[in-house]
């Protein structure tokens, strides 16, 4: 067995892993009510669920690091030796799911000395530099080989060396085994569900693990997105936030000019994820009100002559909701690397169900999104909100926010994402948040909100732009915050009073909201990677003002790690 040695000290790990530092989100427990009131079928159909998703769990780590599996059995060997160091380390590896990760203070974790994050993670061999890999590419295509480059250069690729060259292997013949078990839990749950509608895209997700044929994977998305009246949600999420290697192909100018004369377009890999819960009906009915106003953003979404959107204006908007009891997060998407994703999109522009008429799923993850300590957001507020202004921040309001984020990301260009390699994803949230944004008093006078709700929705938006540090420009999600922190400042959206507080003047956050969508829509019709590059450097500039807040949030609020509490998925796995 391989040997490492550990990285934190004892004490830096009991610092972690205790209460103050480490927030603990509770999934469904085995008493919840919700898993209670299922009918006989479904609560037999969740069992195979969360067995299908809890699967995708090694396969991630794989995909992750190709050190995640070898640490963890070492730390299991050093635990039962007595090791207290190796016991610590593995509940931080758990809940970061993986060896190396970043804090909520955007500290880089690594567990093990001498092993780092790579930028081709575990999905590129371990040895494989930007250089060479450019180089590679370039006598590959030259030499006529553009099939594989192309696979090489696609999301659900694992890449190895083939001699002097690389070669790759699809994630489905890669993890045959795996994938294989998936499909077996799936089956079985399609047999004994009581929906009708989730039991054909069971079987059209199964059928798609079984072969490696994406267009198999493109009709289990098409009917997974058309689901609105299920009682349960499976989901193998698949996302690209962490490859930071594929993209780097469109840097080499040489490079570039071959995959564009070859018709390739790079897309980073994609990393795997499951989710599996209870779909919450009042919570799914509320979602549902913005659905028919999708339609009307459509139609004010800037240069929208220009381009075609995933929303049809003419026709149904291919947009379902669902609010979701969880039961369990996997893999990529129950990471806790300075945060779990409240809700997600898909499937994302680059897959390829969005080519044959499928369309996108909404689904929010209910106990993620609840404030689990409500005296840390007073405190928070406490600290660095006018007071005058506290009434306006609602917790409510953020879920309503988010709500709109996700909808925006149906908006807007439906393709040429893919240009703008590694600033596409800051890019694409940028606008979603926007999007969200730009439109609540349109919102507002067609009768969606009511002025105090948009009024709650813009304060709460604006006063979360403050961040307890700065992040790396490979935290999508957390660059486009401070991206709009700046650019909300030198519109006067944002300013600190004479007591260091933020202050927000609300008749400035529509205009300012509406200017920078337009910026980031030209950005994307352009599909200029250039200027891509230029906006966003010339917007991610943390500011003394940004530095003066971080530092009260982290006095209020130490949290640097978090973990998942999941009753119901350990009950049911060991059943």
């Amino acid at each position: 067995m391989r040997e490492f040695e550990l990285n934190l000290s004892v004490e830096e790990l009991e610092k972690r892993i205790h209460k103050d530092y480490m927030t603990t989100k509770k999934l469904l427990s085995a008493d919840a009510p919700e898993y209670l009131n299922l009918a006989h079928g479904d609560k037999e159909a969740l069992k195979y669920l969360v067995k299908a998703a809890n699967v995708l769990e090694d396969i991630n780590l794989k995909i992750d690091s190709h050190d995640n599996l070898e640490f963890r059995e070492y730390l299991k060997k050093e635990i039962a030796n007595g090791n207290t160091q190796a016991e610590l380390t593995k509940i931080l590896f758990d809940a970061q799911k993986g060896i190396n990760a970043v804090d909520t203070e955007t500290n880089i974790i690594n567990l093990a000395k001498g092993v780092y994050a790579l930028p081709g993670k575990g999905v590129y061999p371990k040895d494989l530099g930007k250089e060479e890999f450019h180089a590679i590419l370039i006598e590959m295509i030259n030499a006529g080989k553009t099939d594989e480059a192309g696979k090489i250069l696609n999301q659900r690729s694992v890449v190895e060396r083939d001699g002097d060259l690389l070669k790759a292997c699809d994630y489905i013949d890669y993890f045959k085994d795996e994938f294989a078990q998936m499909a077996d839990f799936l089956d079985k749950a399609s047999e004994v569900s009581t929906n009708a509608d989730f039991n054909e895209y069971l079987k059209l997700q199964s059928k798609a693990l079984r072969t490696a044929d994406p267009m198999l994977d493109a009709y289990a998305d098409k009917k997974w997105a058309e689901l609105q009246d299920t009682p349960l949600e499976f989901t193998i999420t698949r996302e690209n936030y962490e490859d930071e290697m594929t993209s780097t192909v469109l840097e080499n100018e040489e490079l570039k000019e071959l995959l564009d004369k070859n018709g390739i377009e790079p897309v980073s890999k994609d990393f795997l994820g499951g989710r599996a819960g209870i779909v919450n009906k009042k919570g799914t009915e509320a979602l549902l009100k913005i659905k028919d106003y999708l339609p009307l953003l459509a139609q004010n979404m800037p240069y929208n002559d220009e381009y075609e959107q995933n929303i049809n204006i003419d026709a149904d908007t291919n947009q379902t909701m669902a609010d979701v009891d969880l039961v369990i997060l996997s893999g990529d998407v129950g990471e806790y690397r300075g945060g779990i994703t409240v809700a997600e999109n898909l499937p994302n522009n680059d897959k390829l169900s969005l080519t044959i008429g499928g369309g996108r799923r909404n689904v929010y993850h209910r106990q993620i999104r609840f404030v689990s300590q409500p005296e840390k957001l007073r405190k928070r507020l406490d600290a660095t909100l006018d007071p005058a202004q506290h009434k306006y921040y609602d917790t409510e309001a953020e879920h309503t926010f988010t709500i709109g984020h996700e909808n925006a990301h149906s908006l807007g260009p439906k393709d040429g994402g893919g240009a703008l390699g590694k600033y596409r994803n800051i890019i694409e949230d940028n606008k979603a948040d926007m999007g969200a944004v730009a439109f609540l008093d349109l919102l507002v006078e067609n009768g969606m909100y009511t002025q105090e709700e948009a009024d709650k929705i813009a304060f709460t938006f604006a006063a979360d732009l403050f961040l307890k540090s700065k992040p790396s420009i490979n935290q999508a999600h957390r660059v486009r915050t401070v991206m709009q922190n700046k650019y909300f400042t030198e519109r006067g959206v944002l300013e600190l009073n004479r007591e260091g507080k933020i202050h927000i003047h609300r008749e400035k956050i529509i205009p300012a909201a509406k200017e920078m969508l337009a910026q980031i829509v030209r950005i994307q019709t352009d599909k200029d990677i250039k200027k891509a590059e230029e906006y966003i450097t010339g917007n991610f500039i943390w500011t003394p003002e940004m530095e003066l807040i971080s530092q009260k949030l982290k006095e209020v609020n130490k949290t640097l790690n978090g973990k998942l509490k999941t009753g119901l998925a350990d009950y049911l796995l060991s059943a």
